[in-house]
This record gives structure tokens, C-alpha cells and sequence, in this order.
């Protein structure tokens, strides 16, 4: 084992001290504190820059494919990695690590820091100010402990092989549900019939206000806590029987959420029952899909969504048979989406207990 400082191995790059630009469609992506998670970053996420920005954001060092981004705070210590095809700058409050040492592996770099116990390292050094923040000094010092090369690429081979595995679930579970959108839009968008009946949102569905729940009470674990911008934590009761459909209230406004099993939408929501007899509700997901809840924003401070403005929203109903054969055949989609959750859930536990064990040298790989 080699112990050295994360500046022995890496270029260690601060971020400007400035908010980059917004651009709406902008090729360029800048990257903050709130899109890096657990070795990832959300590029979906992320505020778009033009070519302008990105060239001036970037003029300190040009973050690249196989480059590291630390958050310094808020939260202090998540890691994202660059990927192939995507052109980043750093948001405010972000350190570039460009992994450089001929003994360090740039993958084991990643998983070394997304460890739980390097971020608990990470955060003792950022306490003592008044927002928890980590300085240049002690990111350039931080100690690192490092295996043989070969071992780390093991290492990183094993838990790169899972994280692939997850990603691949999750661009089928987005193209399952592009095609059940599409199939919906085909049926009760473009195929809709003049002698359909001419209604409203409140004609097939009720919107109910979520229930406070105190995070102090909230046991951690049990059942999924749902909150507007989706599962926020969990706990030993169950507000609704799942299937069921929650709709952001407050905050993240008008995101629709499908949840399989039993939960509690939580009083920033409505959870949505149905009107009409269509088993699984998967008609009334999708049809919300389709509608622009954003635009019924009636509060100035806190977006906000007006129930009786969204259930006044003009719709056309189609026969409860069409219905149930839409819901019949999207199902199929469904299934797969679940089934796809379910392996998903198992992977990334999987990885998240192998993680520790392999940093740790628990459990060992043959190099």
C-alpha cells in the first residue's frame, strides 16, 4: 500500500468564483454542487453555457472525459465522473481532479472517493464555518491510500462491470416509457375521435392533498416517503395503497410520479385517484404526462400548483374499452420497467456493500 496526498496523483483545479451564464440549449454544461452524486453526474440536469462561457470558465484547465468533479460544499465531498461526449465547465463551489500520477488508476480514484468513509474524511475537514465548506489546502492534502496499480484496476473493473449493468437498466427503463408515451399520444392524441366526449381532467381523476410527515418522525426505512420531486425517504407507515400517482405541489411543480407499491406523498403533493375503471392507472399517468402543469404556477415565492385550475383542463375522453385496451397492452411495458427497478435496486445494494469491503481490503480481487 502507497499513502500519499491527492495532489501527488492528480491536478487539483478551483472553479470560478462566479455564476456561468444560462444559455437554454446551450451545447455546454455547466456543472454545480446540486448535479454530482455518488460518482455521477446528472447532465440532464445540469444548466446549459455556450461556447463563450465554457472557454472562459475553462481557461484555468479543461475538464476532460476520465476527470473527476468534488463538490466543496453543500454537499461537501460528492464525486461525479466525466463521460465520453459531454464538454463541461465547473459551476461555483467545485474542484477538478485530473487523475495524473502513472500509479493511480482514474476509475479506483472515483470509487476511492465516492467510499463512504472518504467522504466522512472529507467532511470533518469542512466543519468549524458556518456552512460546512472545504478549502484548496486541505483538498490538495488529503491522504490517500493506494494498492498496487493492478489491483485497482480489479477493483475498479468489478464495481465499473455493476455501475454499467445499472446504467444499461436504466436507458432501457427511459426507452420503455418513451414507447408506452408514444403509444399513448398515437391512441388519444392523434387518433382521437370527433364523437369522443368533450371534458375535463376532473372528469377522470380526483387530485388529493399528501400529508404532513415531520422528518424527526420518519423512520428512514419501510415505505417510500414521497415528496414533489420524488422519493425523499421512507418510513414504517404507508399513507396510499400502489399502485398509485403523485403529482409535485410545492417546490418541484407538476412532476408526475408513478410508484408501484404502497407509499406516503407528503403535503408538498396531491396523489391522484381515478375516476374511471382503468386497473393500474397507467391510462391516468400518461395522460398527465402530456399536460404542461408548470404554466398553472398561481404562487410568486414558492411555485405552486392550483388544483381546480389543472382538473379544469380541457380533455377528450375516450370509451372506457379503448381505455382498458391502452391499459392492457402498456402494461406490458410497465412490467418490464418494474422488473428493470427491482435489478436495479439489487445492483446498486450489491455495490454499495462491495465498495466499503473492496477499499477497505475485506474483500479482495485477483489482479
Amino acid at each position: 500500500m502507497t499513502n500519499l496526498s491527492l495532489s501527488d496523483v492528480a491536478d487539483i483545479v478551483d472553479c470560478e468564483h462566479k455564476t456561468a451564464p444560462i444559455v437554454e440549449g446551450g451545447n455546454f454544461y455547466s456543472i454545480r454542487t446540486t448535479d454530482i452524486s455518488n460518482g455521477k453526474i446528472a447532465f440532464e440536469k445540469a444548466n446549459r453555457v455556450d461556447e463563450t462561457t465554457y472557454l472562459e470558465w475553462s481557461k484555468r484547465a479543461t475538464p476532460e472525459p476520465g476527470d473527476i468533479i468534488l463538490a466543496r460544499e453543500a454537499p461537501v465531498g460528492e464525486v461525479g465522473w466525466i463521460k465520453e461526449g459531454y464538454k463541461v465547465c465547473l459551476g461555483q463551489r467545485t474542484v477538478l481532479i485530473k487523475p495524473r500520477h502513472p500509479d493511480i488508476h482514474g476509475r479506483f480514484l472515483l470509487f476511492y472517493l465516492v467510499n463512504p468513509e472518504t467522504k466522512y474524511e472529507l467532511q470533518v475537514r469542512s466543519a468549524g464555518s458556518v456552512v460546512a465548506h472545504l478549502n484548496m489546502k486541505d483538498i490538495r492534502a488529503f491522504r490517500i491510500t493506494l494498492p498496487p496499480l493492478e489491483e485497482q484496476k480489479a477493483i475498479a473493473s468489478v464495481l465499473s462491470s455493476l455501475d454499467d449493468k445499472i446504467d444499461l437498466l436504466h436507458r432501457q427503463n427511459k426507452t420503455l416509457e418513451a414507447m408506452a408515451e408514444t403509444l399513448f399520444r398515437q391512441w388519444f392524441v392523434e387518433e382521437a375521435q370527433e364523437d369522443w366526449v368533450d371534458g375535463c381532467l376532473g372528469d377522470v381523476i380526483e387530485l388529493v392533498y399528501g400529508k404532513g410527515l415531520k422528518k424527526e418522525i420518519r423512520t428512514g426505512e419501510g415505505y417510500p416517503v414521497v415528496g414533489s420531486s420524488g422519493i425523499v425517504d421512507y418510513h414504517s407507515e404507508f399513507l396510499v395503497e400502489g399502485p398509485g400517482i403523485v403529482i409535485g405541489r410545492k417546490g418541484t411543480l407538476g412532476k408526475v410520479i408513478y410508484m408501484w407499491d404502497n407509499f406516503y406523498p407528503i403535503d408538498t403533493t396531491y396523489f391522484v385517484k381515478s375516476k374511471v375503471e382503468s386497473a393500474g392507472l397507467l391510462y391516468e399517468y400518461f395522460l398527465l404526462k402530456t399536460i404542461n402543469f408548470e404554466d398553472m404556477n398561481t404562487d410568486s415565492a414558492v411555485p405552486g400548483l392550483n388544483r381546480d385550475i389543472a382538473l379544469s383542463t380541457e380533455i377528450k375522453i375516450a370509451p372506457e374499452d379503448k381505455l382498458h385496451s391502452f391499459n392492457e397492452l402498456a402494461a406490458k411495458f410497465v412490467g418490464k420497467l418494474e422488473k428493470n427497478k427491482d435489478q436495479i435496486h439489487i445492483l446498486e445494494k450489491l455495490r454499495d456493500t462491495l465498495l466499503p469491503k473492496l477499499m477497505s481490503g475485506e474483500v479482495r480481487v485477483a489482479a
